[in-house]
């Protein structure tokens, strides 16, 4: 038997039993197997994990554990500069576009309202979110933590929140997409980006008070959904400003 040391930081201790958390424990293991394999039987999906240490060096996945190795596990780092050591999973995406399992469809509504790029469908199964997710280089979003330690996954977050607002807060401090926002510029419904239109040009397909009080439209690219400015619009960008509050740690409640 090898034996070797871990300790796991931050929130990837969220998938480990109570008595492994936040300290180093001895872990017992057979045969010559990775470190991403090490990892996951611990209960912890790759997905997670952005940097791994063994004995202070940075290793990548491929790494294979030696007796008395001491291996340091953390988490993604989205909002941090770490370039000067290996990280065991590609760059952070230049722009991050998300799809989304079946049990996070209002998440997926309100990222689309924030203006990211989200794939979303009741009837995906775990092999086509694994094919978009590589495929497509979208992060993977689940409550599935199987669905994440799928061998072809590379890019994914755990949600751990119930609450869809917990969800969407949760989600924007991970990523550190504060500042990358563009509310109301994507369709809600199908995820395509909105385009200006003229009043004149949608006149009879807006009703008559609404005609009269607003005077800015879009219209979706992929299913044609029409969007004015009313009092639902300022509604949701008053949402949308008190989420990026509560995301940054400043006063405001988006509950």
């Amino acid at each position: 038997m090898t034996t070797v040391h871990f300790r796991f930081y931050a929130e990837l201790n969220d998938f480990l039993p109570k008595n492994q958390r936040l300290i180093e424990f001895p872990y017992e293991f057979a045969g010559r197997q990775s470190v991403k394999h090490l990892i996951e039987a611990a209960g912890v999906p790759h997905t997670e994990v952005d940097l791994v240490l063994v004995n202070g060096a940075s290793v990548d996945f491929s790494y294979f554990p030696e007796d008395g190795d001491r291996i340091s596990v953390y988490p993604v780092f989205e909002a941090f500069n770490i370039t000067r050591v290996s990280r065991v999973r590609p760059q952070p995406l230049r722009q991050t576009r998300f799809v989304l399992d079946s049990h996070l469809g209002r998440l997926a509504v309100y990222l689309r309202m924030l203006g990211f790029d989200t794939l979303y469908r009741s009837d995906y199964g775990d092999g086509e979110l694994a094919r978009i997710c590589v495929e497509e280089r979208r992060v993977l979003l689940t409550r599935d933590r199987g669905l994440l330690m799928r061998a072809a996954v590379t890019r994914g977050y755990f949600v751990r929140q119930r609450s869809w607002r917990q969800q969407l807060i949760d989600v924007i401090r991970r990523f550190d997409l504060a500042a990358c926002t563009a509310p109301l510029t994507r369709c809600l419904r199908c995820n395509e980006p909105l385009e200006a239109v003229t009043r004149e040009a949608v006149a009879d397909r807006v009703p008559p008070r609404s005609r009269e009080h607003c005077d800015r439209y879009w219209q979706c690219r992929g299913c044609s959904r029409l969007y004015w400015n009313g009092s639902h619009y300022r509604r949701m960008l008053q949402f949308a400003e008190q989420v990026l509050r509560s995301a940054s740690g400043e006063p405001g409640n988006a509950e």
